[in-house]
């Protein structure tokens, strides 16, 4: 079979890490837009970036892209094409636009042309429609309108391939399992190195790095959308599933260490891990991040501040974010500290001195993951700042 077009959105920021990783998987053609990658590839590198991709959101599939003027050439454009051939009626569907510089006046009837055209095509061929599901599709069509173009694509994953079907409790402000990889990617951690979460919340970041020590595929635990297309090759899904079953290592203690003040978020991490029965790779306690102790000479330090909202959360953390930034200097010299945060005070007033600014997104939030070496003594005051994006990443 020909190569196929694909998308793979994710969190805006991880673009770069996401195409080093789409590389390695063996994509080919590999294009870096905003919000994600483009690239080329046949069915194996499809169901493989399913199953494997730590940073996608999605892996989309192509199904057209045609330049149209109005409303009747997006309804012709969409009926033209054999859905028929690719699932059943019997599948319920959604359709998910989203458009840039697009000069049609009504999103909404544009989404209600390209429904009506895939259930007219149905019912002209088959007899029947599929019905609509806005809540839980078995088919997700996502379009993308710009000024000029009108691009189809079949979804091939189903639930966004950050649900891992691993985590039990998601905490007050969770970030999301993909872009915590990608944090851990940018942080240059690999297995082996230690690891330190001193504000762990639910686990996240513990829960990330500890399925990639183990080798685990981060779709492992979950189904597909393309389990229900036409065009599944079972042998070859069944055998990168064995694949990746075959390279999983024993579920063994790692230098992966997480702890909180507050025994709730502790407990929440704690499910979590044992659910996904990652409990005994990582150590946890609870603890003040303003006590803890360095669990190693040298290590990497991953973790999402609490964010305060209202006036009194705020007060607190301009008290904390100075004395973090002691407790880093006194207690972690040797150690690389990866600061996520959507607060602009903290890289004021945690009175070290970034030597990296990365902006991220965790959803339509915008943070930035700062960058600390720790040194003894005072952070020189010297050091470049570079507020940049990701590149040349190696995806361990």
């Amino acid at each position: 079979m020909k190569f196929q077009h694909f998308f793979a959105p994710c969190p805006r920021g991880l673009e770069s890490v996401l195409a080093s990783e789409l590389a390695q998987l063996g994509a080919t053609a590999i294009q870096i837009l905003h919000g994600g990658v483009a690239f080329q590839g046949d069915w194996h590198i499809c169901y493989r970036a399913n199953l494997e991709s730590r940073i996608a959101s999605r892996i989309l599939w192509q199904i057209a892209s045609q330049p149209y003027h109005n409303e009747a050439d997006i309804y012709d454009i969409t009926h033209a094409l054999p859905w028929h051939k690719w699932f059943g009626p019997e599948l319920s569907i959604r359709v998910n636009l989203a458009a840039i510089k697009c000069p049609l006046r009504s999103l909404d009837f544009v989404t209600l042309r390209i429904k009506d055209a895939i259930c007219d095509k149905f019912r002209n061929v088959c007899g029947q429609r599929p019905n609509v599901d806005t809540i839980n599709p078995a088919i997700r069509i996502h379009a993308f309108l710009d000024a000029q173009t009108f691009i189809l694509y079949l979804d091939t994953s189903g639930e966004a391939l950050f649900k891992r079907g691993l985590r039990q409790n998601a905490g007050e402000a969770p970030v999301r399992e993909n872009l915590a990889a990608g944090i851990l990617y940018l942080a240059g951690w690999q297995p082996g190195i230690p690891l330190l979460d001193p504000m762990c919340g639910s686990g996240t970041f513990l829960m990330e790095a500890a399925q990639m020590a183990c080798r685990i595929a981060p779709g492992s635990g979950r189904h597909f959308a393309f389990e229900k297309f036409k065009l599944l090759d079972a042998a070859l899904w069944q055998q990168l599933k064995q694949a990746a079953q075959a390279q999983q290592l024993p579920y063994t203690p790692q230098l992966i260490f997480g702890s909180d003040l507050y025994g709730y978020a502790l407990a929440h991490a704690r499910n979590n891990l044992t659910a996904a029965g990652l409990i005994d790779v990582v150590s946890l306690k609870q603890a003040n991040v303003l006590e803890i102790a360095a669990p190693s000479a040298s290590g990497i330090i991953v973790t999402n501040p609490p964010y305060g909202v209202r006036i009194g959360e705020q007060q607190a953390l301009a008290q904390l974010y100075p004395k973090l930034g002691d407790v880093l200097k006194k207690k972690f010299p040797g150690w690389n500290a990866y600061i996520f945060t959507a607060d602009p005070l903290l890289p004021k007033l945690i009175r070290l001195t970034a030597s990296r600014r990365i902006p991220l997104f965790n959803g339509a939030l915008e943070c930035r993951l700062l960058e600390y070496k720790i040194i003894s003594g005072s952070m020189r005051k010297k050091t470049k700042v570079i507020d940049c994006q990701p590149s040349d990443i190696t995806i361990p």
